[in-house]
C-alpha cells in the first residue's frame, strides 16, 4: 500500500479522535466542580481517574498522558482548595490517580505499537495479493474482462480460490481454479498454480498441454498422491450414498457434476483427512482473436456459464479431466471441447463458494437462474450485480467460503473500412 494512502488514511482516523477528546476533559471539568461543591466528607475525586482511562481507549500515549496530567491537576486543586495538599486523604488520592494514569498512558503505548504492526502487516498483504492475484487487465484483444474476489476469512485479501489472463500471439487463455483447504497452505498453492500457468501459458501450443504442464507442477510425490487418491474416492463414495439435498448447487462436485469442489469437505465426512495432500479443480479457456468459439479443458471445476441472449448455457464438457494434482493416478485423456462464442456474449467463471452459499433455509445461491434475471451490459455491471446479490444472499452478508468471478466479454468486430473512403 502506498505511504501516502496510509498517511490520509491515518489523518483521517485522527480527526474523530480528536473530537472524542472532548468527553474526558469534560468529565475532569465536571467532577471537580462537583467535589468542591459536596460536603467535605465526600470526596469525588477518585472518579477523575476514568477520564486518562476513557482516552486510552482512542488516543495515543501522548494524549493519555496529558490527560492525566490535567486530571491530576485537577485533584491538586481541590486538594489546595478545600485544605491542604499533604491531607492524607488527598495525599493518597492524588498518589494513586497518578499511579493510573502512568499504567494507562503505558496501555496506550501499547496499543499503538499494536496498531502500527498491523497497518504494517496489512500493507504486506496488500503487496502480497498484487504479486499472487494480479488485477486482470479490462482488455484483452478483442475481450473486455472484468473480476471479482470473496474471501472468508474476516479482512481477509485472499484465500485459496485463483484467477490468472495471459495473452497469446493467437488469443488469450485464462484459469480460474480452487484449491482444497484454507489458510496459508491455501495461498501456497495458489500461488504455485498461478505462477506455473504465468511461465507457460505463452509456451505450450494447447490447452491439454498446458494442463499437463500445470499438472506436473503441482504433482505430489507417489505416498502422498496415494494419500490424496484414497480421500479423493472416499468423498466421492460419501457424496454418491448422500441424498439429494433441496438447491443443491450445480457443478458443486456432489452427485450432478463429476468433478470435486475442492472446499467439499462436510463435517462427518469420512473420506476427508485433513492431513492428505491438496489439489486443485481448475478450468482453463482459450479465446482466440479470429472466430467466434472457446475452448474450454476443465478439471473438476463447476462449469462455466454463458450469458447470451436467448439465455444462460451451462459449459458441461463431455471428458472432464480430473483436478491438478490427481491426474496422474487416474487414466483420463485430456481433451478440449469447443463452445460458440458470439460478439455481445459473456462467459462467466466462478468457483465454488458461490454456488455454495446459503440462505436462511439452507438453500444453495442459484447462480443461473440469477444470472439469466441480469439485464444489463458489460462483465463489470454483471459481477456488480451478482456480487451484491450473492451477500444479500446470505443471512449475514459473508460467505462461508472465499468466492471468485471473472466474467469476459467478447465485444462486437469493428465494421471493415471501405477502401474509397479517405
Amino acid at each position: 500500500m502506498d505511504l501516502q494512502v496510509l498517511r490520509a488514511a491515518r489523518r483521517r482516523s485522527l480527526a474523530p479522535r480528536h473530537a472524542l477528546l472532548a468527553v474526558p476533559l469534560a468529565m475532569i471539568a465536571l467532577v471537580t466542580t462537583g467535589d468542591l461543591l459536596v460536603p467535605p466528607d465526600v470526596h469525588l475525586g477518585p472518579f477523575l481517574a476514568a477520564a486518562p482511562a476513557v482516552t486510552a481507549s482512542f488516543a495515543g500515549p501522548r494524549t493519555t498522558g496529558s490527560i492525566g496530567a490535567v486530571a491530576v491537576l485537577a485533584q491538586v486543586v481541590v486538594a489546595m482548595v478545600r485544605g491542604s495538599v499533604t491531607d492524607l486523604n488527598h495525599t493518597f488520592q492524588i498518589i494513586t490517580l497518578l499511579l493510573i494514569s502512568v499504567f494507562v498512558t503505558l496501555f496506550a503505548h501499547l496499543r499503538e505499537v499494536h496498531e502500527k504492526q498491523l497497518v504494517q502487516l496489512r500493507s504486506v498483504a496488500e503487496a502480497a495479493q498484487q504479486v499472487v492475484l494480479r488485477p486482470l487487465r479490462e482488455r484483452l484483444g478483442p475481450l473486455r474482462v472484468a473480476s471479482v474476489y470473496l474471501a472468508a476469512a474476516a479482512d481477509a485479501r485472499i484465500g485459496g480460490d485463483l484467477y490468472a489472463a495471459a495473452r497469446t500471439s493467437h488469443g488469450s487463455r485464462l484459469i480460474i481454479g480452487d484449491v482444497r483447504g484454507k489458510g496459508l497452505e491455501a495461498v501456497g498453492d495458489a500461488a504455485l498454480v498461478l505462477g506455473a500457468f504465468r511461465a507457460a501459458a505463452h509456451q505450450e501450443a494447447d490447452l491439454p498441454s498446458l494442463v499437463d504442464y500445470l499438472e506436473r507442477a503441482v504433482a505430489p510425490d507417489l505416498d502422498q498422491a496415494h494419500q490424496s487418491q484414497q480421500s479423493f474416492q472416499a468423498h466421492q463414495a460419501h457424496q454418491a450414498a448422500e441424498p439429494p439435498r433441496h438447491g443443491s448447487p450445480i457443478g458443486s462436485g456432489r452427485a450432478r457434476h463429476p468433478g470435486l469442489g475442492p472446499e467439499d469437505a462436510p463435517e462427518g465426512d469420512p473420506g476427508f483427512d485433513d492431513h492428505s495432500e491438496a489439489f486443485i479443480t481448475a478450468a482453463l479457456v482459450e479465446i482466440p482473436d479470429l472466430g467466434h468459439s472457446v475452448h474450454l479443458v476443465n478439471c473438476g471445476h463447476p462449469p462455466p456459464l454463458l450469458l447470451r441472449h436467448e439465455g444462460v448455457v451451462t459449459l458441461e464438457v463431455d471428458q472432464p479431466a480430473p483436478p491438478l494434482g490427481l491426474a496422474g493416478l487416474a487414466e483420463s485423456q485430456l481433451a478440449t471441447q469447443s463452445f460458440p462464442f458470439e460478439p455481445g456474449d459473456i462467459l462467466l467463471l466462478y468457483t465454488d463458494g458461490v454456488l455454495e452459499a446459503r440462505d436462511e433455509a439452507g438453500d444453495f445461491y442459484p447462480l443461473a437462474e440469477r444470472a439469466a434475471a441480469w439485464n444489463g451490459t458489460g462483465p463489470h455491471a454483471l459481477l456488480s450485480y451478482l456480487r451484491e446479490d450473492l451477500l444479500a444472499h446470505t443471512p449475514t452478508g459473508t460467505l462461508g467460503d472465499d468466492a471468485a468471478m471473472v466474467a469476459i466479454e467478447r465485444l462486437a468486430e469493428p465494421a471493415p473500412r471501405d477502401a474509397s473512403t479517405p
